[in-house]
């Protein structure tokens, strides 16, 4: 069954912290981008998990093997439920974060999910430097390194799930990207509905704006969630 997650694209603290006050035992994810985590640190993920939450960091780890591995390891270590990092990085990179993750103590906070991003979805065709293949062909290629380097799933338009899990069934997809009918796209570029996505096979949707700027995020959160049981 898709789960959801709420983006707390948020500039201060306290207004994340509220907002998921508001959210508490409605939605099961929260996810600390790089914005957040800048301004809040750790602790804010700490609060979280307090309230119930798991947390989904999302700063798309991408360096040397060794940086990445250690990084993993930290955010272990701060509980972290499920973390990205670009499949651009490479094989080595990827299987260092793997072995990062396999290597965790029985008693560490966390072992989080490993989700390598393949193209971001504010991309369209022509807009990735160097790279000629289409959007939704270069995540399929990408996708396929992540199943053999290890990786739980990747993060991919709800417009790809479909054909990643017919070709890499291992492999969980987050979409993000998600807009209710009637909402605006904003700066993305390759979205789908909520219904749409599950249709697809998604696994999490991560949803930001059409909650955050909704009159009442909590109302607006329920209607997706409605969507996606519906959509099953």
């Amino acid at each position: 069954m898709a789960q959801l997650i709420v983006a707390l694209d948020l500039p201060r603290k306290d207004a994340a912290l509220s907002l998921a006050r508001d959210l508490q035992g409605l939605v099961p994810w929260c996810k600390m981008g790089m914005e957040l985590f800048t301004l809040a640190g750790p602790g804010l993920l700490e609060s979280l998990r307090t309230l119930g939450f798991k947390v989904f960091l999302d700063l798309k780890f991408y360096d040397i093997p060794h940086t990445v591995g250690r990084a993993v390891k930290a955010a272990a270590a701060v509980g972290v439920d499920l973390l990205t990092l670009h499949c651009q990085g490479g094989g080595r990179m990827c299987r260092e974060a793997r072995a990062a993750v396999d290597g965790l103590a029985a008693d560490s906070p966390a072992r989080p999910l490993l989700f390598g991003v393949t193209v971001l979805t504010s991309l369209a065709a022509g807009e990735m430097p160097g790279i000629a293949a289409a959007p939704a062909d270069f995540a399929m290629n990408l996708a396929a390194d992540a199943q053999g380097w290890g990786l739980d799933g990747v993060v991919c338009s709800g417009q790809e799930a479909a054909r990643i899990k017919a070709a890499s069934p291992g492999l969980l997809c987050l979409c993000p990207g998600i807009r209710p009918a009637g909402t605006a796209a904003g700066d993305q570029r390759r979205i789908m509905t909520p219904a749409k996505a599950v249709a697809a096979g998604a696994d999490f949707l991560v949803v930001g704006r059409p909650i955050l700027e909704a009159p009442s995020p909590a109302e607006a959160a329920r209607r997706i969630l409605a969507e996606m049981d519906a959509a099953e």
